[in-house]
């Protein structure tokens, strides 16, 4: 994982600086940290795209900028998003439930990532969506990239995720 701590080796919040987030992860550890900074990101139907033959699933995701949720509220600023694309490599086979993958317009809320471990490296990594909506990947190996490809701007609700 890029942005790793020099120390420890583990990723941090305060590793993401005000630069773009381009962050891997390789093991569940490293996934939980994505997870946390795809949390609440919405996307639509038509911003998921799968690649059969190339093994590959990619999300466009407008993601809450979690790790500058601190520092705007401090400086009294609105919160910001930013345009972002979750890449899953090695992917044999993509399962949805809880949602009509045909209505492209259809706005999605990304809750979490979860890695199930299955033989060898292979396994299935399930984004959980809310609503009981859930998109299930089967892996060869977790290989996720999370990368920032917009400037932020401003979070058109101007509020921060809140999850009573």
């Amino acid at each position: 994982m890029t942005g790793r701590n020099a120390q420890t080796g583990d990723a941090r919040f305060e590793d993401a600086d005000e630069g773009p987030l381009y962050l891997g992860a390789g093991d569940a550890e490293d996934l939980g940290v994505i997870s946390a900074l795809v949390q609440d990101a919405v996307f639509t139907c038509a911003d998921v795209a799968w690649q059969p033959r190339a093994r590959r699933f990619a999300l466009l995701l407008n993601r809450f900028r979690w790790e500058d949720r601190a520092a705007a509220q401090a400086a009294g600023r609105p919160y910001e998003r930013v345009r972002a694309v979750l890449d899953v490599a090695g992917v044999l086979a993509v399962r949805s439930q809880g949602f009509d993958r045909r209505d492209r317009d259809l706005v999605l809320s990304l809750l979490s990532l979860e890695w199930h471990p299955g033989e060898d490296a292979a396994g299935r990594l399930v984004l959980v969506l809310a609503g009981d909506g859930a998109l299930a990947l089967e892996v060869e190996a977790l290989d996720v990239t999370l990368r920032d490809v917009t400037r932020p701007y401003r979070a058109p609700s101007g509020k921060a995720p809140d999850h009573a």
